[in-house]
C-alpha cells in the first residue's frame, strides 16, 4: 500500500483549539468524505510531525484517538491505515452533527448581525450555488 502523502492538511498554531484537535477534526473530515479511503495508509508520526514542523506526540495523540474512534487502524509491523469498518458507525445523521458546532455559531452571529432567518437561508443557498 501507498502512503498518503498528500493530506491537506491546514493547522492554525494560534487557534484557540489545540493542534492534536485541529489534525483530528480535519483527518476526520477526510475520511468520512472519502478523502481518504479504507486501507489508505497515512503518513507516518515521524514524517507527518516533520512536515508540519510540530511534535510528534502531538500527531501519535490524534491517530491513536482517531484509532479509538474507529477511523484508523494500526496493522501489526505497517503503519496505520484508514479503517475499513468506519462507514458503518458514521452515517449521514453523526457527519451532519460533526457540522452542528459551525451551524450553530452562524445562527447565533446572524442574530446578533438581525439578520433574518430567510436571508441567513438565502445566502447560505447562494454559498451553495443554489439561488433561485
Amino acid at each position: 500500500m501507498k502512503e498518503n502523502s498528500e493530506l491537506l492538511l491546514d493547522l492554525n498554531p494560534s487557534s484557540g483549539t489545540p493542534i492534536y484537535r485541529q489534525l483530528i477534526e480535519q483527518m476526520r473530515r477526510m475520511i468520512v468524505s472519502g478523502q481518504l479511503e479504507a486501507g489508505s495508509v497515512v503518513l507516518s508520526v515521524r514524517r507527518l510531525a516533520k512536515r508540519l514542523e510540530i511534535n510528534p506526540m502531538t500527531i501519535s495523540k490524534a491517530y491513536s484517538l482517531l484509532e479509538i474512534e474507529g477511523l484508523l487502524e494500526h496493522q501489526r509491523g505497517k503503519s496505520m491505515v484508514v479503517a475499513s469498518a468506519w462507514k458503518k458507525a458514521w452515517k449521514l445523521e453523526k457527519r451532519l452533527q460533526m457540522l452542528e458546532p459551525t451551524l450553530q455559531d452562524t445562527v447565533t452571529q446572524a442574530c446578533q448581525l438581525n439578520i433574518s432567518n430567510q436571508q441567513l437561508i438565502e445566502k447560505f443557498q447562494k454559498l451553495l450555488g443554489e439561488d433561485k
